[in-house]
């Protein structure tokens, strides 16, 4: 390996998602094994501004790959967006002498990483990181696996509650613009509906699915939601419509909210955290820049920033027709 960098930084953008800790500590790891000096960046590239730095070593990681969050903290940071930002960002990485970055996050901490790139020529590569899988280049974002689990597991008591009561469930999930997790988490948690951004199912469609639903025995059901679906205004417009229509049902709302980006990453995303940041630190080592590390038919790839930011992942069209079966 060509052995021109010396020192790595690390650090999270955007939101947090399980596996950016073992996505960390993989990364400090990796700099150790080969002898390269790591600092950590405190909340982003707000803290990269700043100069939020801390020296961090293989001992610094211990015990983390088991925690949500992430123990860099996150932010969103607004200067960064200017040209002046990132030019005082530059001066604090040059000013502590490191050589290259590895960013954890979505495509915005991403976009932030390529203009960066271009503008100062520094070696930058990228992990992706939101539990959404909304980034082009990988089948699976660190924190989804995680996510969807998390929502399974909630379906599954709320189910319990809609069965005791004879009560139709809207779930809503997170996913303000694709429809990953709920069209993963419905089928897996046997939803009689699933609603997503992709797929605009109808009012006059989701009212004939759940009669059909009534007319087959069910006596309640749950319909899962991703937050950015088109049909109504918001999930509670969908409760109201629903109850307007369907007097013979109870309906109620569950929003999952935030508790889906927390809790502690499944196998899958500590595994999946620790191969992406060996990755992304031996392509730094071997002159790759502004590359995102991501899996495909479980290997290891990089995909350019400008291609992993441009687009989103297509929803799996036979998970779809998988889904109108399950609902017999």
């Amino acid at each position: 390996m060509a052995n021109t960098i010396k020192k790595i930084a690390v650090l999270t953008s955007g939101g947090d998602s399980p596996g950016m800790n073992a996505a960390i500590r993989s990364v400090v790891r990796t700099c150790a094994y080969h002898s390269i000096e790591c600092i950590g960046i405190y909340r982003g590239y707000e803290g990269m501004i700043e100069g939020d730095f801390l020296e961090m070593d293989a001992r610094s990681v211990k015990g983390i790959i088991n925690k949500g969050g992430t123990i860099l903290k996150s932010a969103r940071s607004k200067e960064f967006r200017t040209k002046e930002g990132r030019e005082k960002a530059h001066t604090q990485l040059v000013k502590a002498g490191v050589d290259a970055f590895v960013v954890i996050g979505g495509d915005g901490s991403f976009t932030g990483a390529m203009v960066f790139n271009s503008e100062f020529n520094f070696p930058v590569m990228g992990i992706p990181g939101t539990i959404d899988n909304d980034i082009v280049g990988t089948s699976h974002t660190l924190g989804y696996d995680t996510a969807l689990n998390t929502v399974v597991e909630a379906i599954d008591k709320i189910r319990d509650t809609a069965s005791s009561h004879n009560r139709l469930f809207f779930v809503e999930v997170m996913g303000r613009d694709v429809g990953h997790i709920a069209l993963n988490a419905g089928v897996g948690a046997g939803a009689e509906e699933i609603l997503i951004p992709e797929e605009d199912l109808g009012l006059d469609r989701l009212l004939e699915s759940l009669r059909r639903s009534k007319a087959s025995g069910k006596s309640s059901s749950i319909v899962v939601v991703a937050e950015g679906d088109k049909i109504g205004k918001n999930v509670f417009e969908l409760k109201d419509y629903v109850e307007e229509n369907m007097s013979e049902y109870e309906v109620r709302v569950s929003v999952l909210g935030h508790m889906q980006r927390g809790g502690s990453p499944s196998c899958f995303d500590r595994v999946l955290a620790s191969r992406m940041g060996v990755r992304a630190v031996e392509g730094l080592l071997n002159g790759e820049s502004n590359l995102m590390v991501g899996l495909k038919n479980d290997v290891m790839t990089t995909t350019p920033f400008n291609q992993s930011v441009k687009g989103k992942m297509p929803i799996n069209k036979e998970l779809l027709r998988v889904s109108d079966i399950m609902t017999v």
